[in-house]
C-alpha cells in the first residue's frame, strides 16, 4: 500500500476527512521525518505536531484494527493490500467527490488530485533531467498554464529519490532587496540556508574585495552544498520578477550559467539541480551569452489537446467520448488548461449551468459568463500599458493576423493573450477576441472612473477569496497577512498586540456523534458567539462591524471600537477561522483586556448549552460543549517575528487542554 492510498482511505473513512496538518504529519512520517523536522518545515509548534500525530496513530490503529505508531507506521502499512472493503470505500468516495467537484481550479493541482492531466513527454523528460548532475531546467509559460502543478511533481519526485529540496519565490523579496546585486545575493543565500535549516553564515564567506558573485559561489560551494549528503533541487519561482531589475538580472543569470558550467568539472556543483520558473511578461535586454534560454533544458507548457480535454471531462464525470462537446468548448477557449477546467467545474457544480454547455459558451464572453472575473484582471493589468492596449486591440479586431513590434508581441505572448508564430500575432482563443472587443474599448473603458470601479470590484473578489464559507469569518490566509501588517504597525507605534487561539473541546467526537450538519450548525453558532462576546466585553454601545476598507457588505469577522471606549486608542479586533474547530482573535490591546475577552468568550460559549453526551467517554469538562483558549500578548520589536506571538498562543492552548480544557491559559 502506498502513502497516497493510506491518505485517501483515511479521507474516505473519516467524517471530516483530514486536516492540512494531519496530512502533512502523515506524509512526513512516512518519509521518516521527526516531529521536530515536521514542526520546522510546516511552521507549527512541535507539541501541536506531536498531538496531531498521536491522534493519527489512534485513528489508524482503529481503522486497521492493529497497533500503529510512529516507529512501525510505514513498515506495517506497506505490507497491507487494498482489500475488497477498502476498494469499495474508495470507489464510493471517488464517485461522490467527482459528482460534487471538490476542487475549484485555483492554484496548483494537488499531488493526489484526479484532475491533473500529464502532457507527455514533459513530465518524464523533466524527471530525467533533474536526475542529471548539475542540471538546469527552465519552465516557461504564462500564468494558469500549469507551471506550479508541474513543479509540485518535480519536488515530490526529488523527495522520493532522497534529494533535498528548496522552493523560493522571488515575489517574497521586499523591494529594497533589489536595490543592489550584493543585497539580492545575500537575501538569496540567507533564504536557501533557512529552507535547508542551516544557520546563515554569510559573514564567514562574504568578501567585498572578491565581489558578491564570487562570495555567493563560495558560500554555496564551501558551505551549503558541502553540508548536504544528497543533491539539492532548488526551485526559483517567479524568476521573471528579477528580470524587472536589468543589472541584477544580467549578473544573476550569468551566475546561473557559471554554476551550470562548473558542474562539468567540479564534482560538488553536480549536487545542485536548478529549476527556474518564469513567464515572459517582462522583457529585459540580456546578452545571448547570459540568457537563460540557451542553457539547460527549456520546457514550454503546451495547450491541452482534444484527447486531453476529453480525458479531463471524463474525470469530472462527463461523457464526451463522441468529441462534439470537446470541439464546442475548444472552439471558444482552445486548450487552455485553466479555462477548460473552469468550464468543467461549472458544468458539474453549482450555479445553474449543470450540463448546459451551450448556455455556458453563450455567456462566456459577457459579464454573466464564468470567465468575466478572470478576464477582467487583464484590464487591470493593462491599464498602465497604453502601448500594449493598442497592440492587443489591433490583434482582436483583425480576423487574420497582425505583425506587431517584437517587444510588444513578446509581452502579450508572455501574458498569454496572443499566439505568436514567427512575426504573426493572433488571439490565444476566440473567447479573448469576443470579450475584449466588447470590454477593451480604448477611449471609453480606459478612463479613471472605469479603472477605479474595476479596482473596487477586484477588492471584492479579494475579500471573497479570504472568507470562510461556513462561518463567514476570514480564513487563516487572510489572518496571516493581516497579522504581518499589524505587527509592523505595532513596531512603529510601540503598542501591544494580543492573540487568542480558541479550540472547541472534543469537537471531532461531537461531529462523529451528532453528524456534520450539527457540527456545521455548531461552528456557526460559536463563531457568532465569539463575535458577540468581543462586542460586549470590549464595549457594547459603540461596537460595530467593519469591512476593513474593502467594498463588501459588513460581515461578522472584523470589529472596530471607537476611541472613547479604549482610552483614545482606535482598536480593531480580527476574528478568523484558524482551522477546523479553531478560531483566532487578534487585537491591539494589553494583557488584562485580552484575558477579559478570552474569559468572556469561554463563559458565553458554555452558556450556549450545546449538549454533548458521548457514550463510553469519561473525563469531559462538562455535559455541554466548551472551549479551551490560549492567550499571548507582546509589544513587538524589530528583531521579533509574528511567529513569536502565534507560537506562544499555541503553547498556551496546549497547556489549557493538558490542564483539563474549558479554561483560559496565558502564554
Amino acid at each position: 500500500m502506498t502513502i497516497d492510498e493510506v491518505a485517501l482511505l483515511l479521507k474516505a473513512s473519516q467524517a471530516i476527512g483530514l486536516t492540512t496538518l494531519q496530512e502533512i504529519v502523515l506524509r512526513s512520517s512516512w518519509e521518516g521525518k521527526t516531529y521536530t523536522n515536521i514542526a520546522v518545515e510546516a511552521d507549527y509548534a512541535e507539541d501541536r505536531v506531536k498531538k496531531v500525530a498521536a491522534d493519527l496513530w489512534q485513528i489508524l490503529s482503529h481503522f486497521y484494527k492493529e497497533p500503529i505508531n510512529e516507529s512501525n507506521f510505514r513498515q506495517t502499512l506497506e505490507n497491507h493490500c487494498l482489500n475488497k472493503t477498502h476498494q469499495q470505500l474508495l470507489r464510493e468516495f471517488n464517485r461522490a467527490a467527482t459528482a460534487i467537484s471538490l476542487e475549484f481550479p485555483n492554484g496548483p493541482v494537488s499531488l493526489n488530485s484526479r484532475f491533473y492531466i500529464s502532457r507527455p513527454p514533459i513530465e518524464e523528460v523533466a524527471y530525467a533531467e533533474m536526475a542529471q548532475p548539475g542540471s538546469v531546467i527552465c519552465i516557461k509559460a504564462p500564468k494558469k498554464m500549469g507551471k506550479s502543478s508541474l513543479v509540485l511533481r518535480l519536488l515530490a519526485r526529488a523527495k522520493n529519490q532522497g534529494f533535498r529540496t528548496v522552493s523560493l519565490d522571488f515575489l517574497q523579496a521586499d523591494k529594497p532587496v533589489f536595490t543592489s546585486l550584493n543585497k539580492f545575493l545575500r537575501w538569496f543565500c540567507a533564504n536557501v540556508s533557512r529552507e535547508l535549516q542551516l544557520e546563515p553564515k554569510l559573514n564567514d564567506y562574504w568578501d567585498e574585495n572578491m565581489g558578491s558573485k564570487v562570495s555567493c559561489s563560495i558560500y554555496f560551494q564551501k558551505y551549503l552544498l558541502s553540508a548536504l549528503e544528497t543533491p539539492l533541487v532548488l526551485v526559483l519561482n517567479e524568476a521573471n520578477w528579477v528580470f524587472e531589475y536589468q543589472e541584477i538580472a544580467g549578473e544573476f543569470l550569468a551566475l546561473v550559467r557559471l554554476w551550470h558550467e562548473q558542474a562539468k568539472a567540479v564534482e560538488i556543483w553536480q549536487k545542485l539541480r536548478l529549476v527556474l520558473v518564469y513567464s515572459t511578461e517582462i522583457i529585459v535586454p540580456i546578452k545571448l551569452s547570459q540568457s537563460l534560454f540557451n542553457i539547460g533544458l527549456p520546457i514550454k507548457l503546451p495547450l491541452f489537446t482534444k484527447e486531453q480535454v476529453q480525458d479531463l471531462a471524463q474525470r469530472h464525470g462527463l461523457d464526451w467520448t463522441d468529441g462534439r462537446d470537446a470541439d464546442s468548448l475548444m472552439a471558444i477557449v482552445g486548450g487552455h488548461p485553466y479555462l477548460v477546467r473552469l468550464a468543467l467545474y461549472h458544468l458539474i457544480g453549482k450555479g445553474g449551468l449543470q450540463g448546459n454547455l451551450e448556455q455556458l459558451l453563450q455567456q462566456a464572453p459577457t459579464e454573466l459568463g464564468i470567465y468575466h472575473e478572470y478576464l477582467r484582471q487583464y484590464i487591470l493589468l493593462l491599464q498602465d500599458e497604453p502601448e500594449l492596449v493598442n497592440a492587443f486591440y489591433q490583434v482582436i479586431n483583425t480576423n487574420n493576423y497582425v505583425k506587431l513590434e517584437p517587444i510588444l508581441a513578446y509581452k502579450l505572448q508572455g501574458m498569454g493573450l496572443i499566439n505568436l508564430e514567427g512575426d504573426r500575432s493572433t488571439p490565444t482563443c476566440k473567447l479573448y477576441r469576443l470579450y475584449f472587443r466588447e470590454y477593451l474599448k480604448i477611449n471609453e473603458e480606459f478612463n479613471n472612473n472605469r479603472i477605479n470601479q474595476l479596482k473596487q470590484e477586484n477588492q471584492q473578489l479579494l475579500l471573497l477569496s479570504s472568507l470562510d464559507e461556513l462561518t463567514q469569518l476570514v480564513n487563516r490566509h487572510y489572518f496571516q497577512t493581516y497579522l504581518q501588517i499589524e505587527w509592523q504597525n505595532s513596531i512603529l507605534q510601540h503598542t501591544p498586540i494580543s492573540l487568542i487561539l480558541c479550540d472547541i473541546d472534543y469537537f471531532k467526537i461531537y461531529n462523529k456523534t451528532y453528524g456534520n450538519t450539527a457540527g456545521d450548525r455548531c461552528l456557526r453558532k460559536i463563531a457568532n458567539t465569539i463575535c458577540n462576546s468581543i462586542k460586549y466585553s470590549l464595549g457594547n454601545s459603540t461596537f460595530s462591524y467593519s469591512n476593513h476598507k474593502m467594498a463588501y457588505p459588513a460581515t461578522n469577522y472584523f470589529a472596530t471600537l471607537s476611541k472613547a471606549d479604549l482610552k483614545n486608542e482606535n482598536t480593531k479586533v480580527l476574528v478568523a477561522r484558524y482551522g477546523g474547530e479553531e478560531f483566532a482573535i487578534l487585537a491591539k490591546v494589553d494583557i488584562a483586556m485580552i484575558m477579559n475577552v478570552a474569559e468572556y468568550i469561554r463563559e458565553h460559549v458554555k452558556a450556549l448549552a450545546i449538549k454533548c453526551e458521548y457514550p463510553n467517554i469519561g473525563g469531559l469538562p462538562a455535559a455541554v460543549l466548551t472551549v479551551s483558549l490560549g492567550v499571548a500578548s507582546i509589544i513587538p520589536e524589530v528583531e521579533t517575528e509574528p511567529a513569536t506571538l502565534v507560537n506562544a498562543a499555541e503553547q498556551a492552548l496546549y497547556h489549557a487542554k493538558r490542564q483539563g480544557r474549558d479554561r483560559v491559559v496565558l502564554g
